[in-house]
């Protein structure tokens, strides 16, 4: 075939498009928007909302038990003759159910970032207009919200179905807001420990058991030699044993400054002054934990 005949040929099946670059005449919503962005998805992704049905089914289940048993206690409050309050505290509620908040964050924490970290996107989030200190505080607070929700919740039901019980409105007005104090603190310590483990490595697998072993395993580690100082009458051991699991380190604070009943062996929690080291402690771990973060994408998002 001769030269003329191929260019005859392939200028009937080829075409040359200029596609080019247009430049946007947009308005540019800049970093702020971003990180607002940033923040919705993680929030809605903490739920599984905008993701795919088998990944809404665990957070959904979680958060369903917390409210479920809060309606159950409701009931219980509104169906006993000569009850003047609830069963339990609204400061107690997530003491007790703790096991079920360790599993949403445990579940949760690495879908928010060990993913980014598997895949190589974070660079990607770097390159303009967001930086690093928005991709952290976006993480942070998307999972802090998540929790809040998670917490808070089940006490506006506790909270509501007090007043349709015509409990003492001042009471369960006062007792309502210690318990969101309560949790709003719980939701930032354990959005901050539950972020810096899954940061740790992308395998999110290793992320989860990582995640229940900081949270959950030292509560019960803590609770356990709690009891046997208790029996062997060193009582003065359970108030500064209390300051090595999170979910104590919150019950510490919550006895020390919100007037809540201790969760402790025997009932005493710590007085003002160990809650000051208490709360110094929760302070520190929330600062570390964002500091931490922020040393984390500082090498990965080069």
């Amino acid at each position: 075939m001769s030269a003329e005949t191929r260019n005859a040929a392939g200028s009937e099946t080829s075409r040359i498009h200029n596609i080019g670059y247009r430049s946007y005449l947009g308005v540019r919503l800049g970093r702020a928007y971003a990180r607002r962005s940033l923040y919705s998805q993680s929030l809605r992704g903490s739920f599984g909302l905008g993701r795919s049905a088998k990944s809404k089914v665990l957070p959904m289940l979680l958060c369903g038990v917390m409210c479920l048993v809060a309606l159950i206690l409701v009931a219980v409050a509104m169906a006993t003759p000569g009850m003047t309050k609830l069963p339990i505290e609204y400061t107690a509620f997530a003491i007790y159910l703790q096991a079920v908040i360790g599993l949403f964050i445990a579940s949760q924490a690495p879908q928010s970032v060990s993913r980014d970290l598997r895949f190589k996107s974070v660079p990607l989030y770097f390159s303009r207009p967001i930086e690093r200190v928005d991709y952290v505080v976006a993480k942070f607070a998307a999972m802090a919200s998540a929790l809040l929700i998670l917490t808070g919740l089940p006490l506006v039901i506790l909270y509501v179905g007090a007043l349709l019980a015509k409990f003492d409105f001042a009471d369960q007005t006062k007792g309502f807001g210690q318990g969101m104090v309560s949790v709003a603190l719980l939701s930032v310590l354990f959005a901050g420990l539950g972020l810096v483990v899954a940061a740790l490595t992308p395998r999110r697998g290793f992320g989860v058991a990582a995640v229940i072993a900081v949270l959950t395993i030292t509560y019960g580690a803590v609770s356990t030699v709690q009891a046997i100082a208790w029996e062997t009458d060193s009582a003065d051991a359970i108030t500064w044993l209390g300051l090595f699991s999170p979910i104590t380190l919150i019950d510490g604070v919550q006895t020390a400054f919100l007037g809540a009943s201790s969760a402790f062996p025997g009932g005493e929690g710590p007085g003002a002054a160990a809650g000051v080291a208490y709360l110094i402690v929760v302070l520190a771990l929330v600062l570390g934990s964002y500091a931490v973060l922020m040393r984390r994408y500082r090498r990965v998002g080069l």
